[in-house]
């Protein structure tokens, strides 16, 4: 038996007996098709040339007539394209206005945040900064709700400039009106951009309004605080250790690096004995000291000269099980050099060899300078021989000591060996110190190799003071009979 097709009883799902077919636009098929579609067109816009339309940009122009040709409604990627496509080039940046217009006016969808995030970060970036806080105000116009992420992102624009600081208390108080919540994230946002433009005094301010408001302390801030303050060059020590007191109170419990940093900044500021305590206060929290916080220490303690805790400082370090470094032991060889105790600072030299830390040039300087101070040039000598058996090379300090330990001992033969080794490896002596090589070899009448000597060394362009002429002016005369213009090619610059 053959149905009729026309019966009641037909499949009326089949199209064929549908009264009123489905429009293809009405599919989510077609219409995720039709988008793809209008986004294709407006991409390939971006890359032909540009005509104006109805007083439309050509690409709002192209982005309407796209999506309307395949009857469906523009989307938010496809403003957020375009958007991208114009601040990636400069000489369309005065389409953007007309864009965000009509996106306020003719769409009614829900613009999201992340466009806003875009322009504001691209504006603050431009030096437009007016242009990103007006558009943060005029986000609720395009039916979006702003988040405390527009509001973190334009604050750490503004605290980019000093100029722009006066303007955040405004934002603050006028975001309250927006709905917008105070974050923990948005006290972090202000206190990392204070601390970045130096103004560690209003970050303090910050982190004291954060605790008020009943966030907990964030050790993440305090630790950010403390490395900006000690950056800071118009600090007193005792401001300093006020502001550590205060957090402390508040229930900061420093780390390691917070300790460094604290005590790297009072022993510059020659707090030595402050920094040892800032040392104790960390072994009180439990927190085992490292090398570098106690050889730190050590140079603070050296400077104000309280030798005693030196030794102390230094026996704790071999009990407690650090290994003292080159930088370590060149401190506390310091230290026995300022006592005079020389024998001992060499006993540590040796030391260091048998522990396998090597001695470095200024470990050696440190020696040269303190003998050369007592004048010992004989245990000088023995150092400098010394340094050069262990493959150490001298710096321009190195020959500097040794140059004015011999010139103070009137040991010019010497001094002129060692001044021609320097000038080899293009390391020049100090001008009052030259001048006493030419004087006293003019003294001893060694007027002829005073002036070969002036020749190398002018030859280097190194130039001489006027005691040096003068006196071979005085004594050249006399002595040896040389042309007018030898001294004019002496005196000649090169």
């Amino acid at each position: 038996m053959v149905r009729n097709p026309l019966s009641k009883s037909a499949n009326k799902y089949l199209r064929k007996f549908r009264k009123w077919p489905h429009s293809p636009y009405k599919t989510s098929w077609h219409h995720n098709f039709g988008e793809q579609q209008a986004m294709l067109i407006l991409k390939q816009a971006t890359i032909q040339p540009q005509t104006q339309n109805n007083n439309n940009p050509f690409l709002l122009s192209t982005l309407i007539d796209s999506f309307k040709a395949y009857n469906t409604d523009p989307t938010p990627k496809a403003y957020f394209f375009l958007i991208k496509t114009l601040t990636n080039n400069t000489s369309q940046l005065h389409d953007i206005p007309h864009i965000l217009n009509h996106l306020e006016h003719n769409e009614k969808f829900e613009t999201p945040e992340v466009i806003f995030l875009y322009l504001i970060r691209f504006y603050g970036l431009s030096d437009r900064v007016q242009d990103a806080v007006d558009l943060f105000f005029r986000i609720p116009r395009f039916r979006c709700t702003p988040t405390v992420c527009s509001l973190n992102l334009l604050l750490s624009l503004l605290c980019r400039k000093r100029e722009c600081l006066k303007m955040v208390p405004n934002i603050l108080l006028k975001s309250q009106n927006m709905k917008i919540r105070l974050e923990e994230s948005t006290f972090r946002v202000l206190v990392e951009a204070l601390c970045r433009i130096k103004r560690v005094d209003y970050a303090i301010k910050i982190m004291n309004c954060m605790i008020e408001d009943g966030y907990g302390l964030d050790d993440k801030i305090c630790s950010l605080i403390i490395l900006s303050l000690c950056e800071q060059n118009n600090l007193t020590s005792a401001e300093a250790l006020f502001v550590w007191g205060n957090m402390r109170k508040l229930g900061f419990c420093p780390g390691i690096m917070d300790c460094t940093n604290m005590i790297r900044f009072l022993v510059k500021e020659g707090k030595g004995k402050d920094a040892l305590e800032i040392l104790n206060q960390l072994k009180e929290d439990g927190i085992k000291p490292d090398i570098v916080c106690y050889t730190i220490v050590l140079s603070g303690i050296v400077k104000e000269g309280d030798y005693v805790k030196l030794d102390e400082l230094f026996d704790e370090i071999l009990v407690l099980g650090l290994i003292p470094d080159v930088y370590t032991y060149n401190v506390y060889i310091n230290g026995l050099c300022k006592q005079n105790n020389f024998d001992e600072a060499m006993k540590i030299v040796v030391s260091m060899e048998k522990l396998g830390c090597k001695p470095n040039v200024v470990t050696y300087n440190t020696l040269l300078g303190a003998l050369s101070m007592k004048e010992d040039l004989g245990k000088a000598k023995r150092v400098m021989k010394e340094l050069k058996l262990k493959c150490v090379e001298p710096n321009l300090h190195t020959y500097r000591i040794m140059l004015d330990g011999l010139v103070g001992k009137c040991e010019i033969g010497e001094a002129c060996i060692l001044l021609e080794e320097m000038m080899e490896k293009c390391f020049y002596p100090r001008s009052s110190t030259f001048d006493s090589i030419i004087l006293q070899m003019c003294q001893n009448g060694l007027i002829t190799d005073s002036v070969v000597l002036m020749n190398k060394i002018v030859a280097k362009s190194f130039v001489p003071g006027v005691k040096v002429w003068e006196a071979l002016l005085l004594n050249l005369g006399s002595k040896v009979t040389y042309s007018e213009t030898t001294f004019v090619g002496l005196l000649s610059p090169k």
